[in-house]
């Protein structure tokens, strides 16, 4: 039904939704891929969507809760993505959400995928960080770093079946990102790799993978190369983490042993890993943000309706004075994140800075994701801290907010960096 509903909105059989006529003061926020400035944008609310961005969240709701809603325990039980799950996500055309039509995706915009993030997260944050990891991470940096070859014959796969993963962390470089070991050394045409990555999400599952590693430990972060590798090149996990929470997501350790790869994978340029990553890390963050939103609101959506049902002393006990105002204060700190990470999302898609506002937005997000998850156990009593509800599984899911994509030490320290270049 997702499906139908998704591809009925397009002008091509390519297209995620439907390019529409918009109404003047929409259409000034309409941002799809092309940059639009802030001295082109009418002012508007940062909740304001195009007809496009509206028709997504409701078909990825609708998938989110008949698709991944009933699958969810399971998953979590058993620490394993469901096979059928990622098949869906393809199928349905959303993990290739900013990918051209032509290589097979969606050609939709940034905050169609911020969107997409923030309703799979509702449901199942594992689910989300899946699509987040591939959208964000992957695809962004083959569709804005590589070759027309390596476009062509990958971005489609990409778009259509073929998960991907993002292989950058290592045990001994973790947010000192780039005190990495791995080596790759030249041997005719080809690049040999060697050397051990750790905390990769979606490796379990992917057959692509972006690999950095240093090309020349002399020249120090600008020896940093980027590759593409697929799993049948000998890609080995070494070990799949057992994990607090979104358990179903897959984080690996990888083993390169004298990993054989073409120079024709080399992706950007020698020694361009270093710049890649921290560009792509910004982005990402927002769509961390997006999953900690979907998250928290989620928690709030299950529990919010239980408290009008539970009854003590003769009344509701969400209608207690102690509760209504957690309650309210909830909603306030909802609101906070998710339009600091909208601001975030439309300044990308403006072509502005953003670093800045891509740090505070994963920052808070994660920082409401814990508290709001958290207050909804409470608020559902003994009920919400067993696994039937679902709701203590939100709070499991919420601490991971605060350690991937850049602890939250690290996002402080570059809002910090940015208020030091302003009044130092």
């Amino acid at each position: 039904m997702l499906r139908s509903a998704v591809r009925a909105a397009k002008p091509t059989t390519s297209g995620l939704c439907k390019r529409v006529s918009l109404t003047p003061s929409i259409a000034a926020r309409r941002f799809s891929r092309t940059a639009v400035t802030a001295s082109d944008a009418l002012p508007t609310s940062l909740d304001t969507f195009t007809e496009e961005e509206q028709m997504l969240r409701e078909a990825v709701r609708r998938f989110a809760e008949d698709v991944v809603g009933p699958k969810v325990r399971e998953m979590d039980e058993n620490e394993m993505m469901d096979p059928a799950v990622i098949k869906a996500l393809f199928e349905q055309g959303l993990m290739g959400i900013e990918t051209s039509a032509d290589h097979g995706g969606a050609e939709s915009s940034f905050t169609s995928a911020i969107i997409t993030i923030e309703e799979l997260a509702r449901v199942d944050p594992s689910v989300s960080v899946l699509c987040d990891v591939h959208n964000t991470l992957v695809n962004t940096v083959v569709r804005k770093y590589g070759s027309k070859e390596q476009q062509d014959k990958w971005l489609p796969k990409l778009a259509e079946s073929t998960l991907g993963s993002f292989c950058l962390s290592e045990p001994a470089s973790g947010s000192d990102a780039f005190a990495l070991q791995t080596r790759a050394k030249k041997d005719g045409d080809h690049w040999i790799i060697n050397g051990t990555k750790m905390w990769i999400t979606n490796s379990y599952e992917a057959d692509f993978f972006l690999i950095f590693a240093n090309i020349d430990p002399s020249k120090g972060y600008k020896g940093i190369t980027c590759f593409i590798a697929t799993k049948d090149m000998g890609i080995k996990i070494a070990k799949k983490e057992q994990k607090l929470g979104i358990r179903a997501s897959s984080t690996c350790s990888l083993a390169f042993d004298d990993l054989r790869i073409p120079a024709e994978n080399v992706l950007g340029g020698e020694g361009k890993g270093y710049k890649i990553a921290i560009e792509i890390l910004n982005e990402g963050r927002i769509g961390i943000a997006a999953q900690m939103l979907g998250l928290a609101q989620g928690a709030f959506d299950k529990a919010v309706p239980y408290t009008f049902e539970r009854k003590q002393f003769g009344q509701a006990v969400g209608t207690f004075q102690g509760m209504a105002f957690q309650q309210a204060q909830a909603a306030v700190e909802l609101e906070a994140a998710r339009l600091l990470t909208y601001n975030a999302a439309r300044r990308k898609e403006e072509g502005r800075e953003f670093a800045r506002e891509a740090a505070i937005a994963k920052y808070a997000a994660s920082q409401v994701a814990q508290r709001v998850s958290g207050a909804a156990i409470e608020w559902a009593g003994g009920v919400g801290f067993t696994r039937e509800t679902g709701i203590e599984k939100y709070w499991r899911d919420s601490k991971i907010g605060a350690i991937y994509e850049g602890t939250s030490n690290i996002q402080l320290q570059t809002i910090a960096k940015f208020i030091q270049k302003q009044y130092s």
